[in-house]
C-alpha cells in the first residue's frame, strides 16, 4: 500500500490540478480529467483500488455552488 499525502502535498496538488483544469480549458475540461485519472489508474496498477477510487469519488462529491462559478454569480 502507498504512503498517504500529506495536507500540505494534497493542497499543492489539488492547487496545481485545479489550475490544469483551468488551461484546458471549459471544452477539454473532462477529456484532460478522464486522461489524467487513467494515468494515475496506470500507475496504481490495481483494478480493484481504481474502482474503489471511482466508487469513493462519487459518494463524496459535493454539491456544486453558485459561488463557486464567476459566470453564474453574474447572472443574479
Amino acid at each position: 500500500m502507498t504512503a498517504a499525502l500529506t495536507l500540505e502535498a494534497r493542497d499543492r496538488l489539488y492547487a496545481e490540478c485545479a489550475n490544469a483544469i483551468s488551461e484546458a480549458g471549459a471544452d477539454r475540461e473532462s477529456l484532460f480529467l478522464a486522461r489524467l485519472v487513467l494515468l494515475l489508474f496506470e500507475q496504481l496498477g490495481d483494478e480493484a483500488r481504481c474502482r474503489a477510487a471511482l466508487a469513493e469519488a462519487l459518494r463524496e462529491l459535493p454539491v456544486p455552488s453558485l459561488s463557486a462559478s464567476p459566470a453564474e454569480a453574474g447572472k443574479a
